[in-house]
């Protein structure tokens, strides 16, 4: 029979009290809050519908207008996508009803199938961190060894694609443009039709758009607003699970409030980028209760000390974290490509 050492008892007193610490605190963010749901999408909804007139006007006036308009319009996006986010967590309304409704509605309006995200999602939720069940609603990251003793295929491949002109530029645009409309072998029949019914409700959309305002206007003006919004997006999920001192365990040393707290970043944003991202920035929060809507996040994080202990990443701090590669397992660390010649040594 195992003998359990003291040390051991300790750690397993000391992690279920802290796990029964922040549920208890997290617990009281859950309740979903029907007037600031509502007043969300309104603050959201008729800023875009109004920026996205303005946009196809400015055509007539200056490019240079457009492409502004279109940055402003693609930041409304990711608000909007961070709405839709809380509906597949149930979180955004208490009404499961509102929550799907709003969801799909939301949906359309990123390109994004909701129940097939949502199944996709709660599998990253459940993962995230667990170097054994990589590959689901995450960004593609492999371990210098795995690099090491891949095909010369694949780490060209894996260069391709973390590469930052392809991860933040094309990557996104064919995600949500192409990649979104097709479900995964894995999917559930519920998930298929998910897909099948968003490519429907999209199709109507862009017909109903290219008779007011022109197919050719309607395909550019969307474009322009889906590579700001993609691209913003996808920065803002990578900056979220790939930074340095990230979270990484097999599964037999898998914890999911150290993979919460330690494996999703506190990304300390400026005001009026916390507001266009939804406050999505509070992450290691929204990884500890999924449950918590974005507009509580903020609150619950500055309720304990213990999530304060979360160091924060600003935006300078940020955009150096674009050379991290891949895993070491040695070091325990993300790291660059310069990291290979170490290893092969």
């Amino acid at each position: 029979m195992t003998q359990t050492s003291p040390d051991q008892h300790v750690t397993t007193r000391k992690t279920k009290r802290d796990t029964n610490t922040w549920k208890a605190i997290v617990q009281r963010y859950q309740q979903p809050s029907v007037g600031r749901a509502v007043w969300q999408l309104v603050d959201t909804l008729v800023p875009y519908a109004v920026v996205w007139y303005l946009m196809y006007l400015s055509l007539s006036w200056s490019l240079w207008i457009t492409a502004a308009l279109a940055v402003l319009a693609g930041l409304l996006v990711v608000r909007l996508f961070i709405i839709f986010h809380d509906c597949c967590h149930g979180s955004f309304f208490k009404s499961s009803m509102a929550n799907n409704v709003v969801g799909f509605i939301t949906g359309m309006l990123t390109l994004t199938p909701f129940h097939h995200w949502r199944w996709e999602h709660n599998i990253h939720h459940a993962s995230s961190g667990s170097l054994d069940r990589r590959g689901v609603g995450d960004i593609w990251t492999m371990t210098v060894r795995e690099y090491l003793e891949a095909s010369r295929w694949k780490r060209f491949t894996y260069r391709i694609v973390r590469n930052p002109l392809v991860l933040f530029g094309i990557a996104p645009v064919y995600l949500f443009v192409v990649w979104q409309r097709f479900s995964m072998p894995k999917a559930s029949s519920r998930e298929r039709w998910s897909v099948r019914w968003m490519n429907v409700a999209v199709l109507l959309q862009a017909a109903l758009l290219s008779y007011f305002f022109g197919i050719w206007t309607y395909v550019l003006l969307h474009l322009a607003v889906v590579f700001v919004a993609g691209g913003v997006g996808v920065w803002m999920f990578y900056v979220q699970h790939q930074f340095e001192d990230v979270y990484w365990e097999r599964d037999g040393d898998w914890d999911y409030t150290e993979a919460a707290l330690k494996g999703s970043s506190y990304y300390k944003l400026p005001r009026i980028l916390q507001w266009f991202s939804g406050n999505i920035g509070f992450h290691h929060i929204h990884h500890l209760s999924p449950r918590i809507p974005n507009y509580h996040l903020e609150r619950c994080h500055n309720a304990n000390p213990i999530f304060q202990e979360v160091r924060p990443i600003t935006l300078l701090e940020s955009l150096k974290l674009i050379n991290l590669r891949l895993w070491d397992e040695d070091s325990r660390k993300l790291v660059g490509w310069e990291a290979l010649a170490a290893a092969r040594a």
